[in-house]
């Protein structure tokens, strides 16, 4: 089993930027992808974006290209979500996901691990 510990969120003004980190620990040898998703409030979890651990190769929501990044540290086990130019309707607790699979008939994603998750919070 992997497990996650997510960091950075926090209240930020439309416009502004932060840096999320995920850590990631326990049989990381086994995990090939890592993502974000995250959950507003009365909405279901969506994702973000993914990255292979590999060779770095990434993926995002329509809704976030251009403003947010994914990169990883193999190193120290740690994923990293840039996001900048935040609006407020990125607002939501943001989660870390271990090997993350989109099924391309229903569109759902199944996902080994979990993070607990971490707030974020945009004011306008």
């Amino acid at each position: 089993q992997v497990q996650l510990v997510e960091s950075g969120g926090g209240l930020v003004q439309a416009g502004g930027s932060l840096r999320l980190s995920c850590a990631a620990s326990g049989r990381t040898f086994s995990s090939n992808v890592m993502g974000w998703f995250r959950q507003a409030p009365g909405k279901e979890r969506e994702f973000v974006a993914v990255i292979t651990w590999s060779s770095g190769h990434t993926y995002y929501a329509t809704s976030v290209k251009g403003r947010f990044t994914i990169s990883r540290d193999n190193a120290k086990n740690t994923v990293y979500l840039q996001m900048n130019s935040l609006k407020p309707e990125d607002t939501a607790v943001y989660y870390c996901a271990a090997d993350p699979v989109r099924n391309g008939s229903t569109a759902q994603w199944t996902v080994r691990s979990w993070g607990q998750g971490t707030q974020v919070t945009v004011s306008s």
